[in-house]
């Protein structure tokens, strides 16, 4: 992958030539853009105000933290969180996923190597199966597990003692998390989507480290549209600056911004062509609904999961979509914005 950057006062950019090598690019600069303290991040102020005061008790009593749940729409920093508490406790951080634990061996192999007080960061894990959540039951409350060797008659159960540890779980689905697991964290929290003023700051951040120069009003206007998410606020940011840049323009501007944001199907309110197709499909087929959730995943060709974790939830935080025991229907908002969009 070949990072260039411009010689003269233009905007400095990073050059990707497609979609894996940004992801790559991405996951390089990582620990660069993202915060590594409570203090350096913007928005959720009250889960940070609630997770530092269980930090630093944490910290003052010298023992681990208790375990952490956080829930929310992807996109909205639970990985960053995870990784801040971790460097707050000073403690070190093992991240891995729900699908990538396949079996209880290996869960336990995890955490039969933790070092003391590591936080154990799990993303996706309502994926986890029965079997491996059996494994974190005893771990999780008394830091030892009990592992089956053998088949048969001849098996039987050892118990082994784990490193006092924390884990992190991060979801996008929490009503998926059996109800034994849920109760066993302590600490629970939900992260909302961020207002524009908190996307703003993330983005100036953003744009400091990679080198672009950013206005006021353009960061303004890709904060309001980028659906309350950080990842998708800095994903927009490099699209608009690569406009910039073609245009060769010192600085990012508002106008830029819009030219490339409208280019990208994304309007003034932040929704995207995806967004415009599930409200148009529920008022010309189904009335305004009810619909259910499967039928309108089907009817607009996507993913059940994908219209249910990705496009609903910034529908209904927005107000153009509610959920109705009978099925999802659309609101006053949504019929509003609709007519207003066609007589344009």
């Amino acid at each position: 992958m070949e990072i260039t950057r411009t010689t003269s006062s233009k905007i400095q950019r990073l050059s990707v030539s497609d979609e894996t090598l940004e992801d790559q690019e991405l996951q390089e600069r990582a620990p660069s853009i993202r915060p590594s303290r409570f203090l350096d991040y913007p928005g959720q102020d009250e889960v940070k105000r609630n997770l530092e005061v269980y930090v630093g008790a944490a910290r003052k009593r010298g023992k681990p933290l208790d375990h952490v749940i956080l829930h929310g729409a992807p996109g909205l920093g639970k990985t960053t969180l995870a990784n801040i508490i971790a460097n707050e406790l000073g403690v070190p951080f093992l991240a891995t996923s729900g699908p990538a634990i396949d079996k209880p061996g290996d869960l336990a192999g995890i955490l039969t190597g933790l070092e003391p007080g590591t936080l154990l960061f799990i993303d996706e894990i309502h994926r986890l199966s029965i079997k491996v959540e059996e494994v974190l039951y005893s771990a999780m409350e008394d830091f030892v597990i009990d592992i089956i060797i053998g088949q048969g008659a001849s098996a039987r159960s050892v118990r082994m003692d784990v490193a006092p540890f924390t884990l992190a779980g991060a979801t996008t689905r929490l009503s998926l998390l059996s109800r034994p697991l849920l109760g066993r964290f302590g600490i629970q929290e939900r992260l909302d989507f961020y207002d524009p003023l908190a996307l703003k700051k993330i983005l100036f951040r953003t744009s400091s480290i990679l080198g672009f120069q950013l206005s006021d009003p353009a960061a303004l206007e890709i904060a309001r549209r980028s659906r309350g998410t950080p990842r998708l606020a800095n994903r927009l940011l490099r699209r608009v600056a690569d406009f910039a840049d073609m245009a060769e323009l010192d600085t990012i501007d508002d106008q830029v911004a819009d030219l490339a944001l409208t280019r990208q199907g994304i309007d003034a309110t932040g929704l995207d062509r995806v967004d415009r197709r599930i409200l148009q499909v529920m008022q010309e087929q189904y009335d305004g609904g009810p619909v259910g959730i499967e039928t309108l995943a089907v009817t607009i060709n996507e993913d059940r999961d994908t219209v249910e974790d990705v496009y609903e939830p910034y529908l209904v935080y927005r107000g153009f979509i509610a959920r109705t025991p009978r099925g999802r229907v659309l609101t006053n908002t949504a019929i509003k914005y609709l007519t207003s969009t066609e007589k344009k």
